[in-house]
């Protein structure tokens, strides 16, 4: 059971971390806004997956790996990042996928639940971020590997509440943006810079020394 006071602790900062702009709200908003609400949830449903998985790489010890080995934190780090680039560029080369309109869609919600995973899985900062920010919490005279699965849930349910939110406020928007042709090549410019960025930030982001 963990304690209130530990959970007061955690869930703020927890959420000061999820509303930051990153690589999985933007994806999300990118989703909801071109294809509706349904691809936005499943895109914020897919991020926490990815914290799922990471949360389980932290209790194996996978992050601490991606945290001593530089090749394999190297490895990773550019394999998301050129998949971050390689959505971007899609957005650019492909405007008729960001066409904003009641019926059009270019990501069912599979697909766009399958790329959030793998947006979120393949930054390794996030495995480094968990495997520091989860053990914070931790007290001492329960199962530890149990209160990091069970921070990293709670970390994953928040985050998927606010990326919902998210999308459901946004797939709204599309509706009153449909007619307006400025406006949606002004989104898909920023959400295809956005996500290239990212994806260049994280790709020069040197590591840290364990």
């Amino acid at each position: 059971m963990l304690d209130a006071g530990v959970l007061l602790a955690f869930i703020p900062l927890a959420i000061a971390v999820i509303v930051s702009p990153g690589p999985d709200s933007i994806y999300t908003l990118t989703r909801s806004v071109s294809d509706g609400r349904s691809a936005g949830v499943m895109a914020a449903l897919g991020s926490s997956a990815g914290s799922i998985v990471h949360t389980t790489g932290a209790v194996l010890g996978l992050s601490a790996v991606l945290q001593t080995s530089a090749v394999a934190f190297t490895v990773v780090k550019f394999v998301g990042a050129a998949y971050l680039v390689y959505l971007g560029i899609q957005t650019f080369r492909k405007p008729d996928e960001f066409e904003i309109s009641p019926e059009s869609t270019s990501y069912t919600p599979t697909e766009s639940f399958q790329s959030a995973l793998l947006i979120n899985v393949l930054n390794p900062k996030v495995a480094v971020f968990f495997l520091a920010f989860l053990p914070q919490f931790v007290q001492p005279g329960s199962s530890v590997t149990l209160q990091i699965f069970t921070f990293g849930v709670l970390f994953a349910s928040l985050g998927f509440v606010y990326q919902a939110v998210l999308a459901v406020f946004s797939a709204r928007a599309r509706h009153v943006i449909s007619e307006r042709d400025l406006v949606q090549t002004l989104l898909r410019t920023a959400s295809g810079s956005v996500l290239i960025g990212f994806g260049l930030k994280l790709a020069l982001e040197e590591r840290t020394a364990p």
